[in-house]
């Protein structure tokens, strides 16, 4: 049986088409990365933060995750997001204010772990300080995490030594 030919144009055409639709397909099949959701990451309070995050930290682009509530940065993973993880309680850890939210601060080696503070549920960020800024991370994740209410700030030695004396 003979097939008519194709114009070259149409071929051309054609072969684009399939290849750019094989293209989509492998881009959409790219591996998500393995986060480990956080115990209340249902917790209908992290929706709207998730929603507002950013497409970039710094120059690390957004990635897909294979866990609720959760987010990553980067390839590798420079920067790793989970909102649901405990609250964090009074403590006399490092403690900052980034664009109006607080984050407490444990650095560990190589990653550090930071947490916002005063906020239910609370968000925690994973990343290594010799890779990316601490300072560009909570500067472009402030806006995402100010989504959760604030009920409590941090206080510093400062603050407390202001307080008034009980009788």
């Amino acid at each position: 049986m003979h097939h008519p030919q194709l114009p070259l144009s149409a071929r051309a055409a054609r072969m684009a088409v399939v290849g750019a639709i094989a293209a989509l397909s492998l881009a959409s099949c790219s591996a998500a990365v393995d986060v480990t959701a956080a115990k209340d990451a249902a917790n209908p309070a992290c929706a709207p933060m998730m929603v507002a995050l950013p497409d970039a930290i710094g120059d690390s682009k957004l990635r897909k995750t294979n866990s609720q509530a959760t987010a990553a940065w980067g390839d590798p993973s420079l920067v790793i997001l989970r909102c649901g993880v405990n609250v964090p309680g009074p403590t006399t850890d490092r403690c900052v204010t980034v664009n109006g939210v607080d984050w407490v601060i444990k650095e560990g080696e190589p990653a550090w772990t930071l947490t916002t503070y005063g906020r239910e549920p609370a968000t925690e960020i994973v990343m290594d300080p010799d890779k990316i800024s601490s300072a560009t991370v909570l500067a472009d994740l402030a806006a995402a995490a100010g989504k959760i209410p604030s009920t409590r700030n941090c206080v510093g030695q400062e603050d407390l030594q202001n307080l008034p004396k009980s009788q």
